[in-house]
């Protein structure tokens, strides 16, 4: 492992920066923070959503409920506060130098975007500046980029589980990191408000080595082999996004992979990705059985009106053998796969 070096964090013209982000129930949960903020908010606040690359109104819906404007980022804009900066579909939103990046670098979590890199980023940048927010949501994306915020000097927040429309990822948030507070919506509002006020305490922090490879590595920086070998060992799992090698990184809890191409998962969502990978498989083989039958069909045919009947006969066989193979492997597909999920 490489060692540490001096956290050399980018003034920002304001106090604190805050990063919010959600999974299921995760609209509601974030509606409600943003409807109990105050108008002179003196943060900004960037969000959030697992969106996948569907079209998305939730700068609208937060901006309707709330009294902070709110709108999708724009790749290079300067950060303000008091305004809501919502990741666009399909991109990763980042932080650097007060500005916001976007990127449709790698997927975490089998997701894009997602919260880890840009928790992972606003630390790396702006250490005890950074307050970071866990809302609801299923698995654990959200943990490691809590870790890298308090591993900088930064404030790590959780909505309470109880609250949450799905507590797998507050939950995980509680267990793996060591949170400064746990509060419901409304208490959790107030205090971002007190925070977002009161000038981070210069703490003599240092970036873990290993967050900047894993940045550089999601970044396509520089020599993926050295990058890994700083940070973990082969592990005896395919990507379930690009089927390069994974790499178990050391001495992380919850347990995480990462890719040579920078795609990230901890085990319960590598086990989803790979779950969903699976179904892919299986109804793809039989779809290709389905095709074989019906090729067998018509080549039986053509033998017969050729008066090849015994050629035909053969093929009729097989034929019959592998339907009998397709309606097996379409009962397997059917059968619900076991779900690790919240």
């Amino acid at each position: 492992m490489s060692a540490n070096t001096q956290l050399s964090t980018t003034p920002l013209p304001f106090n604190r920066l805050v990063v919010v982000g959600a999974s299921v129930g995760g609209v509601a949960a974030l509606t409600a923070l943003a409807a109990a903020l105050p108008a002179d908010f003196a943060a900004p606040l960037m969000v959030v959503l697992h969106t996948g690359s569907h079209p998305s109104l939730l700068p609208e819906l937060l901006a309707e409920r709330g009294r902070l404007p709110a709108a999708h980022a724009v790749d290079g804009e300067r950060l303000e506060p008091g305004r809501i900066y919502v990741a666009p579909p399909d991109q990763h939103m980042l932080v650097q130098d007060g500005h916001v990046r976007l990127t449709r670098g790698p997927k975490e979590h089998h997701t894009r975007p997602s919260l880890d890199p840009l928790f992972l980023s606003a630390a790396l940048r702006h250490g005890p500046a950074v307050i970071g927010a866990v809302l609801s949501g299923t698995l654990e994306d959200g943990t490691a980029g809590l870790q890298a915020i308090k591993a900088c000097g930064g404030v790590a927040v959780v909505q309470d589980p109880d609250e949450a429309q799905a507590p797998g990822m507050p939950l995980s948030a509680l267990r793996y990191v060591q949170v400064d507070h746990k509060l419901r919506l409304e208490g959790l509002a107030k205090m971002l408000t007190t925070l977002a006020r009161i000038p981070p305490l210069p703490l003599p922090t240092v970036q873990p080595a290993g967050l900047i490879h894993e940045e550089k590595l999601a970044d396509g920086e520089g020599d993926f082999v050295q990058h890994l070998q700083a940070i973990g060992r082969p592990a005896p799992f395919v990507c379930p996004d690009c089927k390069g090698g994974l790499w178990q990184l050391d001495g992380t809890a919850p347990i995480r992979y990462r890719c040579h191409t920078g795609h990230a998962f901890t085990l319960k969502t590598l086990q989803q990705a790979m779950t969903e990978t699976l179904d892919q498989a299986l109804w793809t083989a039989v779809r290709a059985l389905q095709e074989q039958t019906v090729l067998l069909g018509m080549l039986s045919m053509i033998q017969r009106q050729e008066g090849e009947e015994q050629q035909a006969l053969r093929l009729d066989m097989v034929r019959q053998s592998i339907e009998m193979q397709g309606r097996r492997l379409r009962e397997l597909a059917e059968q619900a796969s076991p779900s690790v999920t919240p």
